[in-house]
Parts: structure tokens; C-alpha cells; sequence
């Protein structure tokens, strides 16, 4: 994915998190939902694309993304607007329907889980090293409170080691993560 097209993704699902419907909490209190259920997600989805078709033409325009943000107080540039459809505009009609919606969503939650997943193989990693040695592993560990012997690193480490070269690339990790 360029660079270019992180920016509107990120601005959009800050917006999505904002129309997610909230809930109330047993104390009366509203809270932020947050289902696992795929049905309540869908749900969610659902809702937030009603919102933004403002025409109810079942697909959404760069323009009614763009006033959407500006409902919310988000600012969106009509650059950013336009690139945020066109990143998921599979059939070329220039507006997003409700699948193609659904793909930037999903697009953007992979963004941001591999950002998450680089933040922590970064705490595993030395300065300087690219991978997670053993003796990096070693030193985390003990940082978390484990205290574990090298070899018994090398050991955790071969699990996931795929080309036995004996360190965890980022690859390895994040297939060891999932």
C-alpha cells in the first residue's frame, strides 16, 4: 500500500470508530461497542454506511465521504476523499457500495494490525539487530518478569524459525503472533 493512501484510510476509520453505535453499560453508563460477533460488526457496518450515503443509492460518492467527515468535524480534502474510494473501487464506477465499503474497512484493520505487530517485535529486538535473537528473547523475558536460560531461547525460538537460521524475522513473529 503507498504511503500516500495510509493517511485517508487512517482519517477514515477514526471516523468509523466515531458513528460505531455505542451502548449502554449495566451502570447506565455509554460505552464504545466493541463486538467480536461478525454478525454485530456487520451490523455496525451496515449503519455506518447508511449514514454516509446520503442519497440512499446504495453507493457512496467521494463528495458524501467527504461531507460525512465534515458532520463529524473531521476534515477530509477532496485528494484524500478521492483516493480513499478509489483504493477500494473494484467495479470503476468512481463510488464505493457496500462491499467495496466493507474492503476498505477490512484493508485498514490489516493496516493497523501489522503496525501493532511491529511495535512488539520491536520490543523483542536489540538496537542495532533486525531479528529477534536468543539472546534478545533472553533479555525481554527477564524484563517480563521470566527468567529463562539461552538455550532455552534457541529452543522457543526453532519453533518458529522457518529457514533454521536461528532468529525470528518479522514474518516469523508475526506468523508466530497469529
Amino acid at each position: 500500500m503507498k504511503n500516500n493512501n495510509t493517511q485517508p484510510q487512517s482519517s477514515f476509520k477514526k471516523f468509523c470508530r466515531k458513528l460505531s453505535p455505542k451502548r449502554k453499560d449495566s451502570g447506565g453508563e455509554i460505552q464504545q461497542h466493541n463486538s467480536n460477533n461478525g454478525e454485530d460488526k456487520n451490523s455496525d457496518l451496515e449503519a455506518v454506511f447508511d449514514y454516509m450515503d446520503a442519497n440512499k443509492d446504495g453507493r457512496i460518492s467521494a463528495e458524501e465521504l467527504q461531507k460525512s467527515f465534515m458532520t463529524l468535524g473531521e476534515q477530509l480534502s477532496d485528494e484524500e476523499a478521492e483516493a480513499a474510494v478509489r483504493l477500494s473501487d473494484t467495479d470503476g464506477d468512481g463510488m464505493l457500495d457496500f462491499e467495496e465499503f466493507t474492503q476498505l474497512i477490512k484493508a485498514d484493520d490489516e493496516e493497523e494490525k501489522k503496525i501493532e505487530l511491529k511495535e512488539a517485535f520491536k520490543l523483542y529486538i536489540s538496537e542495532g539487530e533486525e531479528c529477534i535473537t536468543p539472546r534478545s528473547l533472553k533479555v525481554m523475558l527477564k524484563k517480563l518478569g521470566e527468567s529463562r536460560t539461552t538455550d532455552d531461547c534457541k529452543v522457543m525460538i526453532s519453533a518458529f524459525d522457518l529457514n533454521a537460521d536461528g532468529v525470528l524475522s518479522f514474518d516469523e513473529f508475526a506468523l508466530m503472533m497469529r
